[in-house]
């Protein structure tokens, strides 16, 4: 691959293939719960992103016991695995709760260390604390829903924080020696083509270790469904193709810093969940594009123009 990706790094930092295994650690979001906001973040449906062994009715271990048989069922066997927190915001909660959950999961046979998906307005000294002490025995990795960088996107999606909020989360916990991943979602309302692309220069001043782009999928049952009824809200939104989404992640990896990692390129939802499934991209055929393959096209993109990663990549003075 032209650009660095998750399976490279993870075989480079341990010399074999990882598999991230997702858990529904029956956590909360401040967005939802009126600590924050109500409602929730307008994109959001967060049973739509988890797979189908990640229940919260069932235990911790249960759930990896169940993700371990499935992955080893479906895909290749790994030998090491990484619990991925991923539903709601898993550092919304008292330490003591946070560290009877991530235990639990670091109990597990095979089980090598965790990914703590979160909010950056749930993340204090405390927590860091914590995160920073399983670090000096298994592997820690924080990811941060950043979502946009512009703080008029973060309104609009009724987000509940600015972008100052994400920088400084990212920083408290970069200092702490953890690995730091943020999430950013390509095509939010009002975000123009020359807008994502500069994002790139944002995410390359901060100390993140990886970064996942996803293209906005709108889901059923959430408040962007409701708004996407209203044509000026329709008219606010990028329409992209296969060609032109790739086209534009290949203009943000050209000018992102080389050795962030790319977890991801694009994102993926079961089709029941869609609401607007012509926006949904598509092979030739007419048939759903799979997520697992976008890298090979966005490599192959990369190959065409003779570029990689990094190729326009600008340090920034201080």
């Amino acid at each position: 691959m032209l650009y660095r990706t998750y399976a490279d790094y993870f075989r480079e930092k341990f010399g074999s293939r990882i598999q991230k295994l997702s858990v529904d650690g029956g956590f909360s979001c401040p967005n939802r719960d009126g600590s924050v906001g109500s409602g929730g973040c307008t994109f959001c449906r967060n049973e739509a992103f988890n797979p189908s062994y990640c229940r919260r009715v069932d235990t911790i271990t249960a759930q990896l016991d169940e993700g371990i048989a499935f992955h080893r069922h479906r895909y290749r066997k790994a030998p090491k695995y990484l619990a991925y927190f991923q539903a709601y915001s898993n550092t919304y909660a008292p330490v003591e709760v946070l560290r009877k959950r991530y235990e639990e999961a670091l109990r597990h046979d095979g089980v090598i260390g965790i990914v703590v998906g979160t909010r950056p307005d749930c993340i204090d000294e405390a927590k860091l604390d914590l995160l920073e002490e399983l670090a000096e025995r298994y592997y820690v990795a924080v990811e941060y829903g950043i979502e946009s960088c512009y703080d008029h996107t973060l309104q609009a999606i009724n987000r509940g924080h600015d972008f100052v909020c994400t920088q400084h989360a990212v920083e408290m916990t970069a200092r702490r020696g953890l690995a730091v991943g943020g999430h950013l979602i390509i095509g939010l309302p009002g975000e123009s083509r020359d807008d994502i692309v500069n994002e790139t220069t944002l995410l390359n001043a901060l100390p993140l270790t990886s970064v996942k782009f996803h293209q906005l999928q709108i889901l059923k049952d959430t408040e962007m469904e409701r708004q996407y009824a209203d044509e000026n809200f329709r008219a606010s939104l990028m329409q992209l193709t296969l060609e032109e989404y790739v086209a534009l992640v290949c203009d943000m990896l050209e000018r992102l810093r080389p050795d962030m990692v790319v977890e991801r390129v694009a994102g993926e939802v079961p089709p029941r969940y869609q609401a607007c499934p012509e926006r949904s991209f598509r092979r030739a055929d007419g048939r759903l594009m799979r997520n697992e393959e976008l890298p090979t096209l966005v490599d192959a993109e990369l190959q065409r123009r003779g570029s990689q990663q990094g190729s326009r990549y600008k340090k920034q003075t201080p």
